[in-house]
């Protein structure tokens, strides 16, 4: 302050202050502790699934829930971000934004294109942003199935629109204005030892009223009416029954229980040959028989590049033998044969029983 005029910056802060204690009459306690577990529950679904495309392990902390704008997250910004943004079309109104900065989104297109992430880039090319673009999808559709079954509704979302975010640019996203209220969820996200960094979700407050509002008041209609139902009781029963009823519970409860070991009866075995007398009612019963070759694994890069004419190498050696499966289990190991222009398969080794038990581990 100078000679008691206030300087811009002065006047910054305390607007920005006017408007965070109008920010924080949006959203009570309750709802802000409901909001964080829901984050929570959403997120620890979509690290699974990053976990399973990246092949890594990938963790992420309890979130943080605030209230703030676009423009003071622009304000806090260090380098670029992704921002992809999905629009709910039934369920619930509003948007949900995923922000993930620049270089773990690098890191993240590097390991699905069998890269080791290592070496991030300040850049994305086209292919290192679609890639990471479907990650973030996965992400964002298993978070809002998780929602879905907490609010016990069907939620559909729109295909995520992606774009960067630089610091000297004005973030613009579909139904959000610049300094309107919205709900920033940040949670703190490690891949391995590749990536330790933040990652936020940012709800409009209109989508945040409908999740809370719907989950807290299934609570509260749960538990009103366990108290309705135990009115109810006590308007049925004389106060004379109730104490009878009270001294009868309280002797059972007192009374010794006594506790033993279960007993078995004996197990036999039977023959082999020795088939249970309703086998035939399952004899009609059609299961799938199928022939693997080989298995092998490429990256998305490596299917992408596929054309007609593509020799794919498989681990499987020649001289191995094929392996029969049926309904999805290991039973046979066999070799190719043809019959009549049709190939065909003969049995050269049954798994044995203890063999099977294996392959289920």
């Amino acid at each position: 302050m100078i000679d008691g005029v206030l300087s811009q910056q002065e006047i910054n802060n305390l607007l920005r202050k006017s408007k965070e204690v109008d920010i924080e009459m949006e959203l009570s306690e309750a709802e802000r502790d409901l909001l964080g577990e829901v984050g929570n529950i959403s997120m620890a679904t979509a690290a699974t699934t990053l976990s399973t495309i990246l092949s890594q392990k990938v963790e992420i902390t309890t979130p943080q829930v605030t209230l703030t704008t676009l423009s003071e997250i622009q304000e806090a910004m260090t380098i670029p971000n992704v921002v992809f943004q999905v629009k709910f079309t039934e369920g619930l109104e509003g948007s949900n934004v995923l922000l993930i900065s620049v270089p773990d989104a690098s890191i993240i297109a590097n390991l699905m294109m069998g890269g080791d992430g290592t070496n991030p880039s300040l850049e994305l090319s086209d292919l290192e942003l679609s890639a990471v673009s479907e990650a973030m999808n996965q992400m964002i559709g298993s978070a809002s199935t998780s929602i879905a079954t907490m609010m016990k509704r069907d939620i559909n979302i729109t295909p995520p629109s992606t774009q960067i975010w630089n610091g000297d640019e004005v973030i613009v996203i579909d139904g959000i204005d610049p300094d309107q209220p919205i709900v920033k969820v940040a949670f703190r996200m490690t891949v391995t030892n590749l990536i330790d960094s933040h990652i936020m979700q940012i709800f409009n407050l209109d989508t945040v009223k409908d999740i809370t509002n719907c989950l807290l008041g299934d609570s509260m209609e749960t538990e009103n009416q366990s108290e309705t139902r135990n009115d109810e009781l006590l308007k049925q029963e004389p106060d004379s029954d109730l104490q009878s009823k009270a001294t009868l519970a309280k002797n059972i409860m007192e009374q010794p229980v006594a506790v033993q070991k279960p007993s078995f009866a004996e197990i036999q075995n039977k023959p082999a040959a020795e088939k249970p007398r309703n086998i035939d009612l399952i004899m009609d019963v059609p299961l799938e028989f199928s022939v693997v070759l080989g298995k092998t694994k490429r990256t998305i890069k490596e299917v992408l590049s596929l054309s007609p004419g593509s020799v794919v190498e498989l681990e499987k050696t020649a001289e191995e033998p094929l392996e029969v499966y049926v309904n999805g289990k290991l039973l046979a190991q066999g070799e190719v044969v043809v019959i009549n222009e049709n190939f065909g398969i003969r049995i050269t080794n049954i798994i044995s029983a203890s063999e099977r038990v294996k392959s289920l581990k």
